[in-house]
Order: C-alpha cells, then structure tokens, then sequence
C-alpha cells in the first residue's frame, strides 16, 4: 500500500491548511504525524476505521481535526488557527490490519512522503 499527502503549503499564522491522504489499498487505523528538521517526529492525531473514535495530540487539540472517507480512501487533517511553531513536514501513516487508532509510531506499517507546512508569523 502507498500513501500520497498533498495539501502542504505557506500559510501566515492563524490561517488554516487541509492536509490529504490518499492510499492506494486498504488500510485501517490511519494516523498524521509531524517532524521538524533535527527533531524527532511526534504524533499529531489519530483515526480509527470507521472513523467513529479519534484521538488528537494536545498541542493540536481544538485547532486540527483528523477524519476520512473510506469511499474515497482518504484521511484528512484539517488545520486551523495555524502557529509558526506547527511548521514541520507532516506524514500520514497507516496499519496493515488494525482497525484502532494509536499515537505510537511503531504501530504503523505505511508511511506517506510528507508535505511540507510552514506557517510564517
């Protein structure tokens, strides 16, 4: 399975950016994680399969949003009120046969090529 994420781009602080993940397979528990150059990446939100049960990093909560369309083999992350300090480049993950979300990057068996956000204060 591939994963492709688009939707990166330069955005001035307090502006929003919808990030997209398109896989080329099934996959179930799908997840978006953030890396800064130097830094070791960290988990930015979850999703399960159905997309009923989510899980968001703190230093996202009330401004990201994670969901997807199974339809369209989809995950999104929706990114709102953005800060300079959530300039990093963003990776969607997905599992091979679980179904729950986790904030736990070995839990991941595919990995998308990230895209790039930076937001300027």
């Amino acid at each position: 399975v591939q994963l492709q994420a688009s939707g990166g781009g330069l955005v001035q602080a307090g502006g929003s950016l919808r990030l997209s993940c398109t896989a080329s397979g099934r996959t179930y528990g799908m997840g978006w994680f953030r890396q800064v150059l130097g830094k070791e990446r960290e988990f930015v939100a979850s999703i399960n399969w159905t997309g009923g049960r989510r899980l968001h990093a703190d230093a996202v909560k009330g401004r990201f949003t994670i969901y997807r369309d199974n339809a369209k083999s989809t995950v999104y992350l929706e990114m709102s009120t953005l800060r300079p300090e959530d300039t990093a480049v963003y990776y969607c993950a997905g599992r091979r046969a679980r179904s729950d979300y986790s904030s736990s990057q070995i839990d991941y068996d595919y990995w998308g090529q990230g895209t790039q956000v930076t937001v300027s204060s």
